[in-house]
């Protein structure tokens, strides 16, 4: 179960740049490991490695939105892109498009992969050089302290999920009354099909 994510406020790295594959977010040296724990250390480890990166840059430590160009998350489906973000401390990323596996990864490990128009995400890039930005999930929308207010799309069943904090096996478990009586039933009807207990 992933935390419930209903609102994330606070600066925005206005990173912006476009294709941005998942070699570039996690490169291939740290997908050894199966814990996410520590992941965040290689986020974007070749743009970190030049002197005055923006994400290493005071203001930008901690930040929990990245914003950044189309496409992003193109590449591999590698899930440790979506774990490494995630270790860095980013809760969300605005972004004009993005891989559908990325997406799909991101939504699975609770991170907000909010698509908005490039006017809007220019914007966006300009306020974050100085001022928070404010994602809610309950009226889908983006807005700034100087009354910019961005309204965004998102499939109702990955909304709800993101804001009760639920997975796939919160999901299945939710079911768990109509999978017993489903499976009496089969049991009942074949029970050819249930191994005698030793």
């Amino acid at each position: 179960m992933s935390a419930p994510v209903r609102r994330v406020e606070g600066r925005a790295i206005p990173f912006g740049r476009k294709n941005v594959d998942t070699d570039v977010i996690i490169s291939a040296k740290w997908l050894k490991t199966i814990s996410r724990e520590g992941l965040g250390r290689g986020a974007f480890e070749s743009i970190r490695a030049q002197d005055g990166n923006i994400f290493d840059s005071p203001e930008n430590i901690g930040a929990p939105i990245l914003i950044a160009g189309d496409n992003f998350g193109c590449g591999s489906s590698r899930e440790h892109a979506a774990w490494a973000l995630d270790d860095m401390g980013i809760k969300a990323i605005i972004a004009p498009s993005f891989s559908d596996i990325f997406s799909g990864n991101a939504f699975k490990n609770g991170l907000l992969a909010i698509a908005l128009p490039q006017a809007a995400i220019d914007r966006l890039m300009d306020v974050a050089k100085t001022d928070p930005i404010t994602i809610d999930m309950e009226s889908m929308s983006v807005t700034t302290p100087f009354q910019d207010r961005f309204v965004f799309e998102m499939d109702p069943f990955r909304q709800q999920c993101l804001m009760e904090g639920l997975d796939e096996i919160d999901l299945t478990m939710a079911k768990s009354d109509a999978i017993e009586q489903h499976e009496q039933k089969t049991d009942s009807a074949q029970p050819w099909l249930t191994p005698a207990a030793a």
